[in-house]
C-alpha cells in the first residue's frame, strides 16, 4: 500500500510533473509485475487542475477546489493509465468520500471492489472524491484515507511518500533537528514537534497527519514507512530508508478497528464516574443507570461516543441499542426496574461490551 502526496507529483505552480509520476510508476510497476499486490492512494487531483484552469495557487473555497479536482482527476488518472501501461498493467480508479468508509455497508462495498480489482490483476488507484465531498464529509488529507484502506485490504506494509525523507525531531530545515529512523511506540515521539507544515503549498497534509495515519495502521498490525517520494524504489526493495513505525503485535478485530477509526459518531452519551470505571477499567457494557445526559440525533445501531461527564473527554465509542429519543426517559434507572416498568425489551444494555472500543 503506497500513498503519495500532491507535492510529490506536481510542480509548485500546479500541473503534473511527468518525471516524478513516471519515477513512481516505475517503482510500483516493477513491484506489481513481480507478483506483489499494489494499491496506490494518490493525491494530486486539485493540484493537477490548477494550471489548466489558470489558477495561480490552491483555492481556499470548496467550489473552486471541486472544479479544479474535476479537471485534474482526469489528467492524473490519464497519466497513471499511460504510465502503468508501459509495464503491461491496467489501473482502476476508486474515488471515496468519508461516507464510503464510515458506513459499514459502504465499507464492505469498497473492499469488494478493491479485492476484485486485485484478483483481476489490476492496480487500484484511490483518491478522495474531491468533486462531490463537502466540508462535512471530507477527509481533508489522504493520509488517514490511506491508513483505513490499508486496513481494509489487509496490507502487509503502508508506505507514506512525502516531500520529506523521514520524521525529524523538529523542522527538517532546522540544523538542530535529528532524524528518527525507528518508532516503536508513542514514547518515541515524546518531546518532538510533528506539526510542521509541508513546503509546497499544494498539499493539505502535514507531518502530524502522517504520524496519525501511522498510528492507525500500526494499531491494526501494519508496519509503516515514511520517506520521500524519490526513495520509493529503495523502500519497496527493502532498503532501510526513512522512518519505520513498528506494527502492534496484537491486531484488533476488524469490526472494532472500523468502529474506532472509520466511524463518525452520531451522538454523545455522558457517563458518571461509576460508568466510566465500569466501561474503561472493567470492560463492562454500558447500562442506562450510568448515563447522565444524551446529545445528538441517532438511531439504534449508530456509533456514539461515550464521554466522561466530568472532563468532557470521549473514553470509548460504541454502537448504541436505542434511538436518541428513547434514552432520556431511561437515564439513571436500573435494567431490572426498566424491565418491570416497560417490559423485558428494556432490560438490554445501552451499548454492549462486544460493540464497544476504548479510545
Amino acid at each position: 500500500m503506497v500513498k503519495v502526496g500532491s507535492s510529490s507529483l506536481t510542480t509548485a505552480s500546479g500541473g503534473i510533473d511527468e518525471q516524478r509520476v513516471d519515477a513512481l510508476v516505475d517503482a510500483l510497476g516493477g513491484l506489481a509485475t513481480g507478483g506483489r499486490e499494489v494499491v496506490l492512494v494518490s493525491s494530486g487531483a486539485i493540484a493537477a487542475g490548477l494550471a489548466p484552469l489558470r489558477l495561480p495557487r490552491r483555492p481556499r473555497d470548496l467550489a473552486t477546489q471541486q472544479a479544479a479536482a474535476s479537471v485534474g482527476q482526469g489528467l492524473l488518472i490519464g497519466r497513471y493509465t499511460a504510465g502503468f501501461a508501459r509495464h503491461g498493467l491496467t489501473v482502476g480508479q476508486i474515488l471515496l468520500t468519508v461516507d464510503d468508509v464510515t458506513r459499514r455497508a459502504h465499507y464492505r462495498n469498497a473492499y469488494r471492489t478493491l479485492r476484485k480489482l486485485l484478483d483481476l490483476g489490476a492496480l487500484p488507484i484511490v483518491n478522495e472524491n474531491d468533486t462531490v465531498a463537502t466540508e462535512e464529509i471530507r477527509f481533508g488529507d489522504n493520509d488517514r484515507l490511506a491508513a483505513l484502506v490499508a486496513a481494509l485490504v489487509d496490507a502487509d506494509l503502508l508506505v507514506l511518500l512525502s516531500d520529506v525523507d523521514a520524521l525529524y525531531t523538529g523542522s527538517p530545515s532546522d540544523p538542530s533537528s535529528r532524524k528518527i529512523s525507528y518508532v516503536g511506540d508513542d514514547s518515541d515521539l515524546e518531546g518532538i514537534s510533528i506539526a510542521a507544515p509541508g513546503k509546497s503549498g499544494v498539499g493539505t497534509g502535514g507531518m502530524v497527519t502522517k504520524v496519525e495515519a501511522a498510528r492507525i495502521a500500526t494499531g491494526f498490525g501494519i508496519p509503516v514507512v515514511l520517506t520521500a517520494a524519490p526513495q520509493a524504489g529503495a523502500v519497496l526493495a527493502g532498503e532501510e530508508v526513512g522512518t519505520l513505525f513498528r506494527a502492534a503485535e496484537h491486531r484488533p478485530a476488524a469490526r472494532l478497528f472500523w468502529l474506532a477509526h472509520a466511524t463518525a459518531p452520531r451522538g454523545r452519551l455522558h457517563l458518571d464516574p461509576g460508568a466510566v470505571a465500569a466501561v474503561v477499567a472493567r470492560r463492562k457494557s454500558l447500562l442506562p443507570a450510568g448515563i447522565t445526559a444524551v446529545d445528538g440525533s441517532f438511531a439504534a445501531g449508530d456509533p456514539v461516543d461515550l464521554v466522561d461527564a466530568g472532563s468532557g473527554a470521549p473514553v470509548a465509542r460504541g454502537l448504541v441499542n436505542y434511538d436518541a429519543v428513547e434514552l432520556p426517559a431511561l437515564l439513571g434507572r436500573s435494567t431490572p426496574e426498566l424491565a418491570a416498568a416497560l417490559g423485558p425489551g428494556y432490560e438490554r444494555e445501552v451499548v454492549h461490551r462486544d460493540d464497544l472500543v476504548l479510545l
